[in-house]
């Protein structure tokens, strides 16, 4: 497999004084690593999850493949191998590594790997998943095994994304014993075979993780235990790090939180601010079943008019960049579509657009985003959008809320005229950016059908090992997102950990995806 280019490089904002610190040696002593977050999971099965619950499940289920830190490719984890084995790139071999095992002491073989994929296109099939991960597996035909360590994909069609798609935690290697066949699996348990076990859970409070003794896999996990909590307020976890009652913030620091530190005083200096480049995008969608989104000129004089520079700098205190192509920038393949066709926010032209196309009152229309998922930064935002839209006088907008868990089952019903998501990739190719947002069946359960990226420019792009060379392809892509407006990019983020002085690691672990791997983090000891 060929490797993609470096999409972010980590570097701490902040000095230590003093005499310094080093890492330690090892995880000797067991002593607690305690991570704060926003992103509590939404389900503990990963057959449901295309979100953040990602975040968990890296930690405590192995995949096939994964990125170890600083990797640019995916590495083998619970296989010892993996490689295309025949000349069209259309069947994936993997041979597992020997003796692998659950947390419940079951054996993790070839026909459990087989039982994992083959469970997920049921859950699919019945409709007891709507929306899920199975968008990421259009290209996969069959699952099959060779005796106990081997198991053989093909597909329908060349797909060079296929082992990135491996390596997505949705991909997760369940045991058949405890994850049914044809439902969900309910209760606070986890039977996985990751870096660490879940000890203990409590819905959007904790979770409290141990390591894993008998983990056989890529990590090298530096710590013995790690507990997550699950914050609702930014200003909440930062100062429950500052009492030092965590030790790590991940996602979901506020604009104003990290501005804060970015200018903290002295009394602060023992909190480090990691920033680095990031590839989480936030956008719009447009329901076309919705009588006034399904329209075109409608949807073109929205895009006419939101001011992307004011979200970022009013909002988010220039901590999120303008985005104009659902591709985000440093990935091959970003481009600036939105701004080429609709340059900067202006009345007069939104309004030809509208009455060109006979529409001449204000258009209502109902924005909706989730209360709890994505920071508090959320309701100002659609705040603000929704003061751009009616400041023009061409739209009257209402806002609308709900936790994320019934914000994800509203648009999956298709209950929304406009809604706002954020995606962090599954992976880091332009691929992932397109392709999980269209065709019959997408991660918003909302069918998008468009010929030409399905049938002609996605192929394309999956035949070509070398993703450099399809820069003409996202290209063609994004001209045909542009044209439709179905989907509305806002802006690209950026990652920031802030973390005591007393722990290592932060900058090593962000996977490309921005999921944390928790084993990277340790304590230091003095010198």
């Amino acid at each position: 497999m060929r490797g993609l280019r470096p999409v972010s490089a980590l570097a701490s904002m902040s000095l230590l004084a003093g005499c310094g610190m080093l890492p330690s040696d090892g995880p000797d002593e067991e002593e607690l690593i305690t991570v704060g977050t926003m992103s509590a999971p939404s389900t503990l099965d990963p057959a449901k999850a295309w979100d953040s619950s990602w975040e968990l499940y890296r930690n405590v289920f192995q995949t096939l493949l994964s990125f170890p830190s600083g990797a640019t490719e995916p590495e083998p984890d619970a296989a010892e191998s993996c490689e295309f084995s025949d000349a069209s790139n259309k069947v994936f071999t993997c041979e597992l590594r020997e003796g692998l095992t659950f947390s419940d002491g079951d054996t993790l073989d070839a026909a459990a790997v087989k039982y994992s994929f083959d469970r997920m296109r049921t859950l699919e099939a019945k409709g007891v998943v709507k929306g899920g991960p199975m968008g990421l597996l259009g290209s996969l035909d069959t699952v099959t095994t060779k005796g106990d360590r081997t198991v053989v994909f093909r597909l329908k069609k060349a797909d060079a994304t296929f082992p990135f798609v491996l390596s997505a935690p949705a991909m997760s290697i369940v045991d058949p014993g405890d994850y049914p066949a044809d439902k969900l699996r309910t209760g606070d348990r986890i039977t996985g075979s990751g870096p660490y076990t879940l000890e203990a859970y409590t819905p959007n409070e904790k979770a409290e993780l141990v390591k894993n003794s008998n983990y056989k896999g890529a990590a090298d996990v530096k710590n013995d235990a790690v507990t997550i909590r699950y914050f609702k307020k930014s200003s909440a976890m930062v100062d429950a790090l500052k009492k030092k009652q965590i030790d790590v913030t991940f996602r979901g620091l506020a604009a104003e939180d990290i501005v804060a530190m970015q200018n903290r005083g002295r009394r602060e200096q023992d909190i480090e601010l990691v920033e680095g480049a990031g590839t989480e995008i936030r956008y719009l969608v447009f329901n076309t079943k919705d009588p006034w989104a399904r329209k075109l000129p409608v949807r073109q004089a929205f895009a006419q008019l939101v001011d992307r520079a004011a979200i970022a700098h009013k909002i988010y205190k220039d901590t999120v960049e303008p985005l104009y192509s659902m591709v985000p920038r440093g990935l091959t393949g970003h481009a600036t579509g939105f701004f080429d066709d609709y340059g900067n926010p202006s009345t007069a032209k939104a309004r030809k657009i509208l009455t060109d196309a006979g529409i001449t009152a204000p258009v209502p229309l109902t924005l909706w985003y989730t209360s709890d998922r994505y920071g508090s930064a959320t309701a100002p935002e659609f705040a603000e959008i929704e003061r751009q839209l009616e400041a023009s006088g061409l739209f009257r907008i209402t806002l609308k809320s709900r936790p994320w868990t019934e914000f994800q089952d509203g648009y999956s019903k298709g209950e929304y005229p406009v809604f706002g998501r954020g995606w962090f990739p599954d992976f880091p190719d332009a691929d992932n950016y397109i392709a999980p947002f269209v065709g019959p069946k997408n991660v918003h359960n909302m069918p998008y059908l468009s010929k030409e990226i399905t049938d002609e420019v996605l192929p394309r792009e999956r035949r070509e090992t070398d993703r450099g060379a399809v820069i003409d392809d996202f290209e063609r892509a994004q001209e045909i997102l542009v044209e439709d407006v179905r989907l509305l990019p806002l802006w690209q983020g950026k990652q920031y950990i802030m973390s005591s002085e007393e722990i290592a690691g932060g900058e090593r672990a962000l996977d490309p995806s921005a999921i944390m791997m928790m084993w990277e983090l340790q304590r230091k000891t003095s010198w």
